[in-house]
């Protein structure tokens, strides 16, 4: 991947993890939103000047989008970094079986209201 889609990427996780939009991002920023989806997207390259900006409004440095450890963003967020070490250490029959109860557990819930809560009865 080149680098302008790699740096576009870690905007993006790094806007996600914040919670904000690319529209409030761009307002921090002093920058357009349509801008930041582009940067989001590799479209345009983009000034160190506006970088720094960006990386200010996000907390961080601009060094951290050039940070492209896969595994970095997962040790922030504890939850994760936890059930990826736990599942390193179990064999792949039992990784494939967690993977399995956790695909069903997301797709059940993504149905909706359908599923009925623990103690309700159906009359």
């Amino acid at each position: 991947m080149e680098t302008t889609k790699l740096i576009g990427v870690k905007i993006r996780q790094f806007r996600k993890l914040r919670d904000i939009t690319q529209e409030q991002l761009a307002e921090a920023s002093d920058s357009t939103g349509s801008y930041i989806g582009k940067l989001e997207r590799g479209e345009v390259n983009v000034q160190i000047k506006t970088l720094e900006k960006i990386a200010e409004a996000l907390g961080t440095n601009v060094f951290a989008f050039f940070d492209f450890n896969p595994y970095e963003e997962l040790r922030s967020q504890p939850w994760i970094w936890e059930c990826v070490h736990l599942l390193s250490q179990q064999n792949e029959a039992d990784q494939n079986k967690a993977y399995r109860i956790l695909k069903e557990l997301f797709t059940s819930s993504e149905s909706g209201p359908t599923a009925s809560k623990p103690n309700e009865s159906s009359e």
